[in-house]
């Protein structure tokens, strides 16, 4: 339930590129409080992976004000901190794992975060366990599927033990079946997050509200209507044009 502890602030954001003139980021307000599930959907190119990455430290903004958990964050010093307690899965699953195999994957977390050799193995595999994967753990990563992939990433999010879950395109090169298992995830875990999704019923299935993007800021739920667009054309499979 939200508290309305405030955990995430970004106050008038602004980010481009180098050598851009595109602003990604333009004069961006966004609040996440302690408790809030939240959805975003918008299209390709909107700045929803560069949002998430700014509130990561890893695209620094020409100007605004970034809080978190209280505290105004300005260089690499301030963010690396909040790494710990906020997890970030990337959209591409190989910029996050680079460990032979998925069990040192997702034990390499929890051994940067002070824990033991056999406690951070055993969060590992207690991990792997919740998602259903236990029997990849010797298994070699970089020769899984993309979506065996996607899952090992989420496990060494989750090994972590994260106060915030900021998670780009979950459900990417996964079937049916495991989508509905990460939907029970996300709806049995206490832990704020932020998600980024194409898919309407996931996204609908585990978010209390909807966000989207539009010309670099973030559009509230208050302020859109996301629906699924279904109807039926008389045209069959002609081409046709909505007016």
């Amino acid at each position: 339930m939200n508290n309305n502890e405030n955990i995430i602030k970004l106050e008038q954001v602004v980010f481009s590129y180098p050598g851009s003139n595109i602003t990604t980021l333009n004069h961006l307000d966004l609040e996440i409080n302690r408790g809030d599930r939240l959805g975003m959907m918008a299209p390709n190119g909107s700045g929803k992976t560069t949002l998430l990455h700014t509130i990561m430290g890893l695209c620094k903004p020409n100007s605004g004000i970034i809080k978190i958990f209280g505290k105004q964050l300005k260089n690499e010093k301030d963010f690396a901190p909040i790494r710990t307690k906020i997890g970030l899965l990337f959209q591409d699953s190989d910029d996050q794992l680079f460990c032979p195999t998925v069990l040192e994957d997702v034990a390499f977390g929890p051994l940067n975060l002070g824990f033991s050799q056999e406690d951070a193995i055993k969060i590992a595999r207690e991990t792997l366990a919740k998602l259903g994967i236990e029997d990849f753990e010797q298994s070699v990563t970089h020769r899984m599927s993309g979506g065996q992939k996607r899952l090992v990433a989420l496990a060494a999010v989750l090994a972590m033990q994260p106060e915030v879950l900021l998670l780009d395109e979950p459900t990417a090169g996964l079937d049916n079946k495991v989508k509905n298992k990460l939907i029970n995830i996300l709806n049995n875990i206490d832990i704020t997050f932020l998600v980024i999704s194409h898919e309407f019923d996931f996204i609908k299935a585990v978010t209390d509200k909807i966000y989207s993007m539009e010309e670099g800021r973030v559009l509230t739920d208050d302020k859109i209507h996301i629906h699924r667009h279904e109807h039926v054309h008389k045209h069959g499979r002609h081409p046709h044009v909505h007016k």
